[in-house]
């Protein structure tokens, strides 16, 4: 008569049906694969590599079989619902509220109207620009002697003059502005523009006018 081949997990004996004695088959129950881990339910052994977990000894013993064992799944354990707390709606619990107390938006208590965020603020009077002018102190005008020495502050002039010879054409100089952009230097008024420093300040100037001691902003 031709052997069987036993079909229980960790076996892999041969029997005939004469020659199948009560404890003759070392097997394990079914496997459980979980997130690479292999592990038997009979025994709680486990290994992560397939080779090695198919060698641990069979720890049940029985007769042969040609059934075919049911392989299960592990299922991962149900998480239970946390129970809801329901948004607390009296006003006791809003005054506890430590986000309310602070005055931060509330979730919870956001649909309950405090008596800060009901009233309306009454409009602050906003003075007249000409108000405001006549507050503002009155520049004083400096005194200045026609014979002393002063230096002109004009863009590209720098000379010392008196005040008795100023006049429409005593200034050469640049209104500007100037401008320095990467390793460009020039002047916007007369669209001179260089690369060097030295010959930006030999740039002429290109407007005449009085002299000024006073910076030009």
């Amino acid at each position: 008569m031709a052997k069987l081949q036993c079909q229980r997990i960790g076996c892999n004996g041969t029997f005939t049906e004469d020659d199948n004695a009560e404890g003759s088959c070392t097997y394990h129950e079914s496997p459980i694969f979980h997130d690479g881990m292999k592990e038997w339910s009979c025994c709680k052994k486990r290994s992560h590599d397939f080779s090695e977990f198919l060698n641990i000894p069979g720890c049940k013993t029985g007769i042969h079989t040609l059934e075919k064992p049911l392989l299960t799944k592990a299922t991962p354990a149900a998480k239970k619902p946390s129970p809801a707390t329901a948004p607390a709606t009296n006003s006791s619990s809003k005054d506890g509220c430590s986000r309310c107390l602070q005055g931060f938006f509330c979730s919870d208590h956001g649909s309950q109207a405090s008596d800060t965020n009901t009233k309306v603020s009454s409009p602050v009077p906003v003075e007249s620009n000409t108000d405001l002018q006549g507050a503002l102190p009155t520049p004083v005008k400096r005194i200045v002697n026609i014979n002393e020495p002063q230096i002109c502050k004009n863009k590209g002039c720098g000379k010392t003059f008196k005040e008795k010879d100023n006049h429409d054409t005593a200034c050469n100089y640049h209104p500007g502005p100037a401008i320095f952009h990467d390793r460009i230097r020039g002047w916007k008024c007369c669209d001179v523009h260089v690369k060097e420093f030295d010959e930006f300040m030999s740039i002429p100037p290109c407007t005449k006018g009085w002299h000024s001691a006073d910076p030009v902003s």
